[in-house]
């Protein structure tokens, strides 16, 4: 996903709304205690967020987080991703287990009419985290990016209301965006953990070996065949904050400044990495807590920024065709 949660396992039935409200609002509550638990920036950021959004948003947050720690934490990946699976059959036909998270997001998906082809999209691209698998170019580390993150960008534009294909491809430029700056910002911790996501190639084409490079990383400190191989993935990146931002005018006023805010927040990251040099070993880029307030008040006092025409109407990222495609197929929500 587009935000790293902290490492330690959620399960819903360790939290429980009051159980003196009705059972929707109890539902969502305890959604949103799991968030504010493992997930503070998204937190944070959806007090942005209309009021009418806030609930759904929690909602789908919560399962994102159960079911990322369902396979991350397990011993057979590849079991968690079939049990994924069936409680997803079970949310679909209105017949969700009793767990606060599952009846809220049932609710969400039927009543927002989530097609299962997204929900689906996620749940294989933690798998692909489970399988650790490589990512020898740039359309196939895109391919990961639409599960993790334009998945989600999708998701969060049917619970704002818009299901135009146009829309919905600036919402996956975001995700993508989103992920791409991630992955340049979190090299180093992956390369300690065994795994790369830059592209395998690219590193190739700059003489350096990607195993070499996993099982190394410090020795490439201040390496500029990294810097660039970063430099060149951030430039991808900007080229969809673009995209995405001329995307904006097409979501539904209320909602417009919290989009702002994710993106000019993630792209801030950016701007940090390259202050850095680009250099993975450095400390890990963050925005501090005034700059990130700062960009919160920018993104909502400000108007919506104008975008060119090649932005708004650019084509959708071709391994994200098929969640936008998913919208309008009839029979969308069938497992």
């Amino acid at each position: 996903m587009s935000e790293r949660f902290t490492p330690a396992p959620v399960r819903s039935g360790d939290y429980s709304g009051d159980p003196r409200a009705p059972a929707a609002k109890a539902d969502i509550e305890a959604c949103k205690q799991i968030l504010a638990a493992g997930s503070k920036s998204f937190a944070a950021a959806s007090l942005l967020l209309p009021k009418r959004m806030r609930g759904p948003a929690a909602a789908f947050y919560a399962f994102c987080r159960i079911a990322d720690d369902l396979v991350d934490f397990s011993d057979d990946p590849s079991a968690a991703v079939t049990e994924l699976g069936a409680r997803l059959d079970r949310i679909y036909a209105n017949t969700p287990d009793d767990d606060p998270v599952d009846r809220a997001f049932s609710r969400v998906v039927l009543g927002h009419a989530i097609p299962r082809t997204i929900v689906d999209a996620l749940i294989e691209g933690f798998e692909w985290d489970a399988d650790e698998r490589d990512y020898e170019t740039l359309p196939g580390l895109l391919g990961y990016c639409a599960r993790v993150a334009s998945a989600i960008g999708v998701v969060m534009t049917l619970l704002m209301g818009p299901r135009e294909a146009r829309t919905l491809a600036r919402a996956c430029d975001l995700g993508a965006a989103m992920q791409l700056t991630n992955i340049c910002r979190d090299v180093l911790e992956d390369a300690e953990r065994g795994r790369l996501y830059l592209p395998a190639a690219w590193l190739r084409e700059r003489g350096i070996d990607p195993g070499h490079f996993v099982t190394n990383i410090h020795d490439y400190a201040g390496d500029p065949r990294v810097a660039e191989t970063i430099e060149a993935l951030l430039r991808e990146a900007d080229e969809y904050y673009l995209r995405a931002n001329a995307g904006l005018a097409m979501l539904p006023r209320d909602c417009r400044p919290a989009i702002r805010a994710a993106s000019l927040i993630y792209s801030d990251i950016g701007r940090v990495i390259r202050e850095q040099g680009c250099d993975p070993i450095q400390d890990r880029a963050h925005t501090s807590k005034a700059r990130k307030l700062w960009l919160l008040l920018r993104a909502w006092v400000r108007r919506t920024p104008p975008s060119l025409a090649v932005h708004a109407d650019a084509p959708v990222i071709d391994a994200c065709a098929y969640l936008v495609d998913a919208i309008s197929q009839p029979q969308a929500l069938r497992p």
